[in-house]
């Protein structure tokens, strides 16, 4: 009992004991300015706060200097108005073959992409049936003429009566018509070119069996692109047959292709209220495929407007706003300027209102421009504004 007295003795002395000594550091270390500070606090401590080069505290990095951009005048442009409007390019003539009749192939006479003229056989069925067919309408038809012949003979000699002589006629034309439905069930194991055209590619082959309905090849008149596209109602007044148009597709950028208005449907669309137009293309060289989208414009007159790149006129929601550039002693700064827009076309906008002509403005990097910032100008690019505009103002 005394022994377990004595060890919780000693226990009680040693946490004493320890609370003491911790309790003297802290008393230590708040009477030292430097322990426990960050490296060089003493020193700071020992010199009043001031930096090694006597020049106070010192600051740490700024913003840098002022952003670099490019400056371009507002000048006067040219713009088309023009109704833009899609649509799906076909060829002057187009279709799909199939058979008229099920039946195996018996000859191939054409390549993919061959030009073939109009009537050429394209594709020959298997027609022993309708050969032998053929044949015996036409010896019946021989013999029905043979007889029709005689008794016609015999009724102006007066040995044949009238009603025969008729008879052995409707007999002899029944056998006539009879030869020529087998010979247009034998032509239908002929598939040809309705008109001359290009043919597309083909998967049919001798052996193959063809049904009606089931595509063989298409054919396509080439020579030039018909496009059918729709015109709101309210432009009707503005468009006729005859009138000229431009298009683009996507295959040639920066290629304009001249074609017409050839025709205009004679029914508005109820439910877009839009009306149908045809234009027409010259094709040479084959460069345009049916089935090509085309943007076609209609032109309604040109006009001359303010216009700066796209580049240089930001968009935020339903704003758009441009910087402005003013000169201030040796610097150049910059006043955020909202504008009203007009039509986009080749790389400009049209600015209607927000600006004049002869205002210069930030061409590109507008993310880096801030309104009531000074920035630098740098040398113009190529192809871009005067040189002599574009310098920093001094």
């Amino acid at each position: 009992m005394i022994r377990r007295h004595f060890f919780l003795a000693g226990a009680l002395v040693v946490l004493l004991l320890m609370a003491f000594a911790g309790g003297a550091k802290l008393l230590f270390k708040k009477a030292d300015p430097a322990a426990g500070g960050p490296p060089g606090a003493a020193q700071m401590a020992k010199g009043g706060g001031a930096s090694p080069g006597g020049g106070g505290p010192r600051r740490g990095g700024g913003m840098g200097g002022p952003s670099q951009v490019t400056a371009i005048p507002i000048e006067t442009r040219t713009f088309v108005d023009a109704i833009e409007v899609l649509g799906v390019a076909k060829g002057r003539q187009s279709v799909t073959l199939s058979a008229a009749a099920t039946q195996l192939v018996q000859r191939v006479n054409f390549r993919d992409g061959q030009y073939v003229p109009r009537g050429a056989i394209l594709v020959e069925l298997k027609d022993t049936e309708q050969n032998a067919g053929l044949a015996q309408a036409q010896a019946r038809m021989v013999g029905a003429q043979r007889a029709y012949d005689r008794y016609k003979a015999l009724g102006e000699k007066g040995y044949a009566s009238k009603a025969a002589i008729d008879q052995y006629e409707a007999a002899y034309l029944a056998a006539r018509a009879d030869v020529s439905a087998a010979q247009a069930r034998q032509n239908d194991r002929m598939i040809r070119a309705p008109f001359s055209g290009v043919v597309g590619l083909s998967d049919v082959a001798p052996g193959a069996l063809v049904s009606p309905g089931a595509p063989i090849v298409t054919l396509d008149d080439l020579s030039a692109m018909r496009v059918d596209f729709p015109v709101p109602e309210r432009y009707l007044s503005q468009i006729h047959e005859g009138q000229a148009l431009t298009a683009s597709v996507d295959a040639y950028p920066g290629d304009q292709i001249a074609g017409r208005i050839a025709r205009i449907d004679t029914r508005i669309d109820e439910r877009t209220r839009a009306v149908t137009a045809r234009a027409e293309f010259p094709n040479p060289g084959h460069r345009l495929k049916p089935g090509m989208m085309v943007r076609v414009a209609i032109s309604r007159g040109q006009r001359q407007g303010l216009s700066a790149p796209e580049s240089a006129v930001a968009v935020q929601g339903d704003s758009a706003f441009v910087y402005v550039i003013h000169p201030k002693g040796q610097m150049a700064m910059t006043e955020q300027r909202m504008v009203v827009t007009g039509v986009r076309q080749s790389g400009f906008v049209e600015l209607r209102e927000g600006v004049s002509p002869g205002d210069r403005i930030v061409a590109d990097g507008l993310n880096k421009v801030i309104p009531g910032q000074p920035v630098k100008l740098a040398a113009p690019r190529s192809g871009g504004g005067s040189p002599a505009r574009d310098r920093a103002p001094t």
